[in-house]
């Protein structure tokens, strides 16, 4: 799906979907619709549908009915629906497992017993064999028809048609011989034990698929439900829900945060390890932000509501985690071709099997017991379960460790990253720069950082925020005629005086003495001139991250080429530079050049971008994979593939090698899938497999690879 298409994304709940076949199906049906343009997923039981404006919900949950499932729109109780469903029917389907077992046990023991016995003196009176099948195919195995009814109605095949298929021959014929009295072998067994394997197949696979959808239950969970507010002079307790941006909230000690807010009061340390996969609480005073369901560990805090309900960072992380599990990776594009036509050409295989058996003059049971072997066995729904699962699973442990992918596409593409463009200021560098040297000419320090401070009040670039945090008692006096200058600076009249602050070179003041040796020292230098004459220069450093030294190390040891990407000056950039550890950088690049330089880099291989201001945002979005610094600006955040919200660089080296442990276990899984098919439908053919034993080992397939996919719990990102 084009993200940036026009319309709407809608998301459905599908239910009736069964295996590979019906998933791309109904992909085609509604990319078939005027107006539609849909992906859908397996495992997640859902449907990303992007409508244009003159199409409503109705009309695809209309298509979705005419090709055989149900559809509704997901909303804020769909999941809770879903859970109480899927309890109901899993409970339903162990019934009827248990049911099944229980009458196709004595089938499988008469059969075993004849095994060992070398003649059927231990075969049951076949009325009574007939009697314990019926039930199993037509009642237990209902489920199967229907399915296949509804499959063949919408124009297509899938698990069912085959399942149907295969046992009804094998039934029928058995029916045939009892009913007639004929002396031939019967298949009563065959047909029940198939059916059986199936519904254990299917138990088994519901239970693992549960476990995949864990990370983002677990988020879920984490939402608290009461919140302790101030009301006309009193604390009271209310619902979250009721919570509104500016409300005034308290957190006591060991209490969670109940939504995203602005600390006003007070000290503390806050676990956000399930935000960001940190052990260690961070420390919290006035000034600083908090988020929703994070734990109070120290002293009490007052703070401001800013993010509410869908608007908090951890709505934020479920919404997008859902996203990026019900989307589609490149890689599932193959299986999802061979499953459109799989069916039609499994039933093709086995006519061919039953009449090339019965040409090489076999017995007509030995033939049909091999056709319904090829039936059975051929259930694609391993093929279909191989890449979401896996997706599932890796995007869930990644948004526990603070990595918060967008989609399956960005989590594939981060695997061939070969370049990534480093933004400095907050990327590499803590984001905080304070001024460090006020070197004034003609005028006082003061002075100086006075008028500094008016001409960037109300600027949020950090290094307006650092002059005016050093003048913060300074009572700043307004400034007249305004004017900014996006990369180089700002400029206006103060107190009658005209000004202009910003980058030596664009003030006019590159050569004036001092400068060079401040910016040896890796700090970034603005000059305040007044009409052409120096007043002063400010100079403000902004520390490297403790850990980006590190990050970049990790980043070149994967063979990834490296390119700092900064406005500042050429000499700050090559001190930083330095300390990182990069050898290559481009400095003085405008906010608007960022992407091109991006683009050009593109000719080197697969280019990311890493950043985490708006500035950022056109870069991140120009770059085949953005990683956006999840401390930073929504337009970064909104622009990027990939979040890392614990501002850590280390986290790109993580998400790299999420992506390739997620890719590697979505190619190992396609290869079984694949392998399994490829080898048990030629073995089946052959009448190497009876019905029974392809019964069992397609049932085990889906759960094999569901099981594979789960082995992604296992991955932890750096240091853990």
């Amino acid at each position: 799906m084009n993200p940036a298409a026009g319309g709407r994304v809608v998301e459905f709940a599908i239910a009736g979907m069964t295996c590979a076949a019906c998933s791309a199906r109904l992909e085609k049906v509604l990319n078939r619709q005027s107006g539609m343009q849909a992906t859908v997923n397996l495992a997640a039981e859902r449907a990303r549908v992007r409508l244009d404006d003159s199409v409503g919900e109705d009309a695809v949950i209309a298509a979705v009915a005419r090709a055989g499932f149900a559809a509704s729109v997901v909303d804020a109780g769909t999941r809770a629906r879903e859970r109480e469903r899927r309890a109901a029917e899993y409970n339903a389907e162990r019934r009827r497992f248990l049911i099944a077992a229980i009458l196709t046990v004595p089938l499988v023991g008469q059969m075993l017993a004849m095994f060992g016995a070398g003649d059927g003196h231990a075969e049951l009176p076949r009325w009574l064999q007939l009697a314990l099948a019926t039930p199993v195919q037509f009642w237990i195995g209902w489920r199967f028809y229907d399915g296949a009814w509804k499959a063949i109605r919408g124009g297509g095949g899938n698990m069912d048609v085959l399942v149907a298929l295969g046992t009804s021959m094998a039934w029928g014929f058995s029916a045939v011989v009892t009913v007639l009295g004929l002396d031939q072998h019967v298949y009563f067994e065959a047909g029940a034990a198939v059916i059986t394997l199936v519904l254990l197949g299917k138990l088994l696979e519901a239970r693992a698929k549960a476990h995949t959808a864990e990370a983002i239950e677990a988020l879920i969970r984490l939402q608290p439900r009461q919140a302790r507010i101030e009301r006309e002079g009193r604390w009271v307790e209310v619902a979250v829900d009721e919570l509104m941006p500016g409300d005034i909230f308290m957190v006591r000690p060991g209490e969670q945060v109940p939504v995203d807010g602005l600390v006003l009061d007070g000290a503390s340390r806050v676990d956000e390890a399930m935000l960001t996969g940190e052990s260690m609480p961070v420390a919290k005073a006035a000034g600083d932000k908090v988020y929703a369901a994070t734990a109070n560990t120290g002293g009490a805090l007052r703070c401001r509501a800013t993010g509410v309900g869908d608007e908090t960072l951890l709505a934020g992380i479920i919404r997008m985690v859902g996203e990026a599990q019900g989307s589609k990776a490149p890689v599932q594009r193959l299986a999802d071709r061979i499953a459109a036509v799989f069916v039609p050409v499994v039933c093709t295989i086995a006519l061919l099997t039953l009449a090339g058996w019965l040409l090489a003059g076999a017995p007509f049971a030995q033939a049909l017991a091999n056709a319904v072997a090829v039936l059975v066995i051929a259930c694609p729904c391993a093929l279909g379960l191989a890449t979401p699962t896996a997706i599932m699973v890796g995007t869930g442990r990644g948004a526990s460790a603070g990595i918060l992918v967008r989609n399956a596409e960005a989590l594939e593409r981060a695997e061939r990253i070969a370049v990534i463009a480093l933004d400095k200021t907050g990327t590499l560098t803590a984001g905080r720069p304070e001024v460090t040297d006020v070197v004034a000419d003609g005028e006082s320090g003061d002075t100086l950082l006075r008028l500094a401070a008016a001409l960037e009040q109300g600027s949020e670039h950090p290094l307006a925020k650092a002059i005016l945090s050093r003048a913060v008692a300074v009572d700043l006096p307004k400034v007249a005629n305004f004017i900014a200058a996006p990369g180089h600076g700002v400029a206006g009249e103060v107190d009658g005086r005209s000004l202009r602050l910003g980058s030596p070179e664009w003030a006019g003041a590159a050569g004036c003495p001092g400068l060079r040796a401040l910016q040896a020292q890796g700090k970034t230098v603005v000059a305040l001139v007044e009409d052409g004459s120096l007043l002063g220069l400010i100079a403000i450093a902004d520390a490297l991250r403790p850990t980006s030294r590190d990050a970049v190390r990790c980043l070149q040891a994967r063979g990834i080429r490296i390119v700092m990407l900064t406005g500042d000056n050429p000499q700050t950039a090559a001190a930083i530079a330095a300390q990182a550890g990069i050898g290559e950088f481009r400095a003085g690049i405008l906010p608007g050049d960022k992407a091109a330089a991006v683009v050009e880099l593109k000719g080197h291989g697969l280019v990311a971008m890493v950043g985490d201001g708006t500035n950022d945002a056109p870069a991140l979005a120009a770059a085949e994979v953005g990683f956006a610094i999840g401390a930073g600006s929504d337009a970064a955040i909104e622009a990027a593939d990939l979040t890392l919200i614990r501002g850590d660089l280390r986290a790109v080296d993580d998400a790299i090698d999420l992506s390739r442990a997620t890719l590697r276990k979505i190619r190992q899984n396609l290869f079984f899938a694949f392998i399994y098919n490829v080898l048990g439908i030629p073995l089946a053919a052959l009448g190497f497999l009876n019905p029974v034993i392809a019964g069992a080992a397609m049932a085990m397939s889906s759960v094999s690879v569901v099981t594979s996919s789960l082995l992604l719990k296992r991955w932890r990102p750096h240091g853990q």
